[in-house]
């Protein structure tokens, strides 16, 4: 178990934490997580999950995953239960469900994975023996029941998959269901699934650097009440390329985002209706660097111009 002392230790903050603005240390002693209401239901998540592709996709493929255990108690032990994969993440799933069962966390986990049959980027239809198949295999690695979301991967085939996880919901096998979507030309097609079906959560795509989501996305998911989940916060590795090398602002360490991983967090939490950032990360450390960004304040309205200001006068990557 990581302790509030452990947290400090790791994050350079012990010897200067009478320093800190009263806020955050009132959140690091009382361990207050931010969280967010789940429209439909009302349910409580912590601001900050874990996601599973990229770097958490590559360990997992190697033959030692115990770094990822670290990273995945490090999620449950700091109070943070969204886990957030798919059968496509090569096996990240059927990992992560491995892991959770030997450190005893199945159950406490909030567990997001997704359905796709299609090859990206296709226009076949999915075939409905397939689908029922990819989710059972998905509940038999995840091992909770219910398993508490099922979305359509990348809009694949909305028509073909949606029907599908409907009748898992009624069937009281998964809790919620949704759509996810990290390319903005398919946002048209993540609209429209949003207002024809009685959808629960989104995934999208959203960063400092990324606001596209602002604009539309976001606007339909607080009028129709649909959760958020916000994916590549970090631009994938764009924004690390972009502050390589510099240091935070002395500005935004006022609220807690002293490194750059919480600065692009705080940053995508701070939208209202996002309900859960989930970074991906294979490191225990980086986890619980992440975790950071939900103790302390959110950047406000003028913070946040000020955070966009900054990163976009930076090079490209």
């Amino acid at each position: 178990m990581l302790t509030r002392r452990a947290y400090l230790k790791h994050t350079a903050l012990l010897g200067a934490a009478a320093t800190l603005p009263g806020s955050l240390l009132h959140a690091l002693e009382s361990r207050e997580l931010i969280k967010r209401t789940i429209p439909k239901t009302g349910e409580e998540l912590p601001i900050v999950g874990l996601g599973t592709s990229a770097t958490f996709r590559q360990v997992a493929m190697s033959g030692d995953t115990s770094p990822l255990r670290r990273v995945v108690e490090t999620l449950v032990d700091n109070g943070c239960k969204v886990l957030d994969t798919a059968p496509s993440y090569n096996n990240a799933e059927e990992v992560c469900g491995r892991l959770a069962r030997e450190a005893g966390l199945t159950d406490t986990i909030f567990w997001a994975t997704k359905v796709n049959v299609v090859p990206r980027r296709s226009d076949e239809k999915a075939d409905p023996a397939k689908a029922r198949e990819q989710v059972e295999r998905s509940f038999e690695r995840i091992g909770k029941k219910p398993v508490d979301l099922i979305q359509v991967h990348d809009v694949s085939d909305i028509p073909g998959h949606m029907p599908i996880i409907q009748e898992y919901k009624e069937a009281g096998r998964i809790r919620y269901l949704g759509v996810t979507s990290t390319r903005k030309h398919q946002y048209e097609t993540l609209e429209r699934a949003m207002r024809d079906y009685p959808i629960d959560f989104i995934g999208v795509d959203y960063a400092v650097d990324n606001r596209s989501a602002a604009e539309r996305i976001l606007p339909l998911a607080e009028e129709l009440g649909i959760a958020v989940l916000v994916y590549v916060p970090f631009g994938r590795t764009r924004l690390w390329q972009r502050v390589s090398g510099l240091e935070v602002p002395d500005w935004a360490r006022e609220i807690g985002a002293d490194t750059w991983g919480r600065f692009f967090i705080k940053y995508a939490a701070a939208h209202p209706t996002v309900t859960c950032v989930t970074p991906a990360t294979s490191k225990p450390h980086h986890m619980l660097d992440n975790i950071g960004a939900a103790y302390g304040e959110l950047p406000d309205a003028v913070l946040q111009k000020r955070m966009e200001a900054y990163v976009d006068a930076l090079p490209a990557a």
